[in-house]
């Protein structure tokens, strides 16, 4: 089975699984690369066709042990047509629970063949100043142990014929999915001292849920806490200041301290 031509598909607010399965295609080795962002607005209606590839890289953050909601809805849009796909998902250090099989079944619902997956770790969402879950990660390590899975994954299946009779890729996980859990409606706060609207968190925000003519509030209904805003100014402006989502982030620092490596399936 020859990989010349190799396709993305991630949701990544916080470029984290962007920047994981770019280094699981360094290590693949693809010639070709072409990228599919479900992360923008922009990305709700659009559709599109993998037939054009050897090989997909498949890639999702882990919301609360599930894949984001609006992730799911934008890639039921894809249609895989067969190919062969590499399955990643990225969490914050604590646990990815049922996502990666979650993702597995997605992605055989919309006619992908996963045939290889990985659970990889990001610094996490909630992660601040005074509150440090996985801070920096990926790092070197991280992305040096993405490569090598990409180059494990070529060398098994270019050795193969086809990927036609494969085995069903066994995954951790359970059916049915733990439940989305369900927090009242909130965003983060905008300290307007130090706002300076330029509006890089209107481009970020993967809901739209922040306006271009008033950058210094957001829509609560729309906002899916991904924190990419927060992370993304450039002046330190934006925080996340509701005391449910505090809570959780000091619980997540008292437990999560302990570095957790890369999982991977082949």
């Amino acid at each position: 089975m020859e990989i010349d031509a190799a396709g993305l598909i991630y949701f990544s607010p916080t470029h984290t699984t962007r920047r994981i399965l770019a280094a699981i295609a360094e290590g693949l080795g693809a010639a070709g690369e072409c990228q599919v962002d479900l992360t923008p607005p922009a990305a709700e209606g659009q559709s599109f066709s993998a037939g054009v590839w050897d090989i997909a890289l498949i890639g999702a953050p882990v919301y609360a042990g599930r894949l984001p909601a609006m992730m799911v809805s934008r890639f039921r849009r894809l249609e895989g047509q067969g190919t062969p796909a590499v399955i990643v998902v990225v969490y914050g250090n604590r646990a990815y629970d049922d996502a990666l099989l979650e993702l597995r079944d997605l992605a055989v619902a919309v006619g992908f063949q996963p045939i290889a997956a990985g659970a990889f770790i990001g610094e996490h969402s909630y992660s601040a100043v005074g509150a440090p879950i996985a801070v920096g990660r990926p790092d070197a390590m991280d992305l040096a142990k993405a490569r090598a899975f990409g180059g494990a994954v070529r060398k098994k299946v270019t050795v193969l014929p086809s990927a036609a009779g494969l085995a069903p890729l066994s995954v951790p996980g359970n059916f049915p999915y733990k439940e989305h859990p369900q927090l009242p409606a909130t965003a983060p706060v905008v300290d307007q001292t130090r706002c300076t609207a330029c509006g890089q968190c209107v481009a970020l925000c993967p809901t739209g849920a922040i306006p271009q003519d008033d950058p210094a509030v957001a829509e609560k209904g729309r906002c899916i806490r991904c924190c990419a805003c927060i992370k993304g100014c450039p002046a330190g402006a934006r925080t996340m200041d509701d005391p449910r989502i505090r809570q959780v982030t000091e619980y997540l620092r008292q437990t999560c301290g302990d570095r957790k490596e890369p999982e991977t399936y082949l």
